[in-house]
């Protein structure tokens, strides 16, 4: 009815549920591309105050399950092949929008069934035991 496909919903709606907050407005476009593994996400995240890149870069690096990507084999991005196969998710392209104040735009890669799913699963286990 409002032209988002399910999994464009289902991708807002989870995000709602896992960080508790009903109310954050999001807007998501999923594309399905034939890959064998691994995810990718545009992701634009704005806060009340400013974060530069270099700051963002530095809390990625220091997030247990990520992998910054400034430079891989010749690029600043992670691609689906990259990631396969493991529990990282890798972060690259971090830049400032141009479009909104205080806000900062990223590209992100990993591994749908192992972090999306089964190893994800376990590691929340983990904590919550």
């Amino acid at each position: 009815d409002n032209l988002y496909t399910n999994e464009e919903m289902k991708m807002q709606n989870e995000g709602r549920k896992i960080l508790h907050l009903p109310g954050l407005r999001v807007t998501c476009t999923c594309v399905r591309v034939p890959v064998m593994r691994s995810h990718s996400i545009a992701v634009t995240v704005r806060t009340k105050e400013k974060i530069t890149v270099a700051e963002a870069n530095e809390a990625i690096r220091a997030f247990p399950g990520c992998r910054l990507i400034e430079d891989y084999e010749g690029r600043c991005y992670p691609t689906p092949l990259d990631t396969s196969g493991q529990d990282l998710v890798w972060v690259g392209r971090v830049r400032e929008d141009l479009t909104q104040e205080n806000a900062l735009t990223l590209w992100c890669c990993g591994d749908q069934i192992r972090k999306g799913a089964a190893s994800n699963a376990v590691q929340i286990l983990k904590y919550l035991l």
